[in-house]
């Protein structure tokens, strides 16, 4: 049976043959950071083998896809991938051991501290608006009328991306970003354009109240993509949020931009396009320059959206999510049934 000895920890633990080092630390109560979960997608779980790599596999694909482009040698290994063999001690150094690290890592393995989604992959569809010169109009107004005028903005604005099952993520001044397909990711970029179409009658009512008060009228620009991000739960200890990570949302922030140098109001990206084709109606297609990508990129200007879609909390969408929450239940349920059967056979 294989030994690890951890250090700082000072701690010699025996391990099953096949464990990984993350395995092992997870069942001898060890707090061992791993960000996305044990699966290869960080290098927060890296340790220093400092004797014994004979006694560990060698890197599997997942492993030095990783470990080769952050150029680790090879002492260098991610716990979670790293299994054991044969009979000896393998001697290791965990390298994440600053005291916010270990309490957060501590927090975790007692259950007394919850990170929420601490790093997870997803295909969604993210939407950035933004108001149209709102700072010079915002000039000429109280500070107390701006935040009133904002926040009736913002509340007709939500409501509408609430009716097509997305969650306001984030606020940027008179900008604000929008996520859909966190939860259900059934239709996520037809929601989202759904929702865009309407956030631009919405607003059309909103200036009929606002003209009268400040004589202005607000124009807003609506960008979206379609593509993978990392969601995460970032900020400190005492205030965190759920938040979209990645180059997908740089994208769809740049393409929201992108309606100024076009003098447009609805932007989406290819990616967007090719799954609302068959309802969307765009009145031209361009070839945009977006800063900090290179060469040019194929964006459709939406005018509307044809047919309909079930609202959220309708009982269409009431027994869809029902059926999907049993369904998760249910795979949650064999996923955990097979870990106990083999750890079961495993012992015998």
């Amino acid at each position: 049976m294989p030994q690890i000895y951890y250090l700082p920890d000072e701690r010699l633990v025996d391990v099953e043959e096949g464990e990984t080092i993350l395995e092992a630390s997870r069942l001898a109560g060890i707090p061992h950071v791993h960000a996305c979960g044990g699966s290869a997608r960080c290098s927060t779980c890296r340790v220093l083998i400092v004797e014994g790599l004979e006694h560990c596999a060698p890197p599997n694909d997942a492993e030095l896809k990783l470990t080769n482009r952050l150029h680790f040698n090879p002492m260098l290994r991610l716990a979670c991938q790293t299994q054991l063999y044969g009979e000896g001690k393998v001697t290791v150094r965990r390298l994440t051991l600053d005291m916010e690290d270990m309490e957060i890592a501590q927090g975790q393995a007692l259950g007394q501290e919850s990170l929420g989604i601490v790093g997870e992959e997803k295909l969604i569809a993210i939407l950035f608006a933004d108001i149209r010169g709102f700072t010079t109009f915002a000039e000429m107004l109280p500070p107390y009328d701006v935040i009133y005028v904002l926040n009736r903005y913002f509340r007709q604005m939500g409501a509408v991306i609430d009716r097509y099952g997305g969650t306001i993520n984030n606020y940027m001044g008179d900008g604000l970003m929008a996520l859909f397909g966190v939860e259900n990711p059934d239709r996520a970029a037809e929601r989202a354009v759904r929702a865009g179409v309407e956030m631009l009658q919405a607003i059309d009512k909103f200036n009929d109240y606002l003209e009268p008060l400040y004589h202005h009228r607000l124009k807003i620009g609506i960008g979206i993509h379609y593509g993978n991000v990392v969601m995460g739960t970032v900020g400190s200890a005492t205030s965190q949020t759920m938040t979209a990570i990645g180059d997908a949302v740089n994208f769809a922030s740049r393409i929201e931009a992108a309606n100024k140098q076009m003098g447009t109001a609805f932007l989406i990206s290819e990616a967007a396009y090719l799954l609302v084709k068959e309802q969307v109606m765009v009145s031209q297609s361009l070839h945009v320059s977006i800063p900090g990508k290179r060469g040019k990129y194929l964006l459709y200007e939406v005018t509307d959206i044809s047919g309909s879609f079930p609202l959220e909390n309708s009982p269409e969408v009431t027994a869809l999510s029902s059926f999907q929450s049993i369904f998760a239940w249910a795979k949650r349920s064999l996923t955990a049934l097979g870990a106990f059967l083999r750890k079961l056979f495993k012992f015998r």
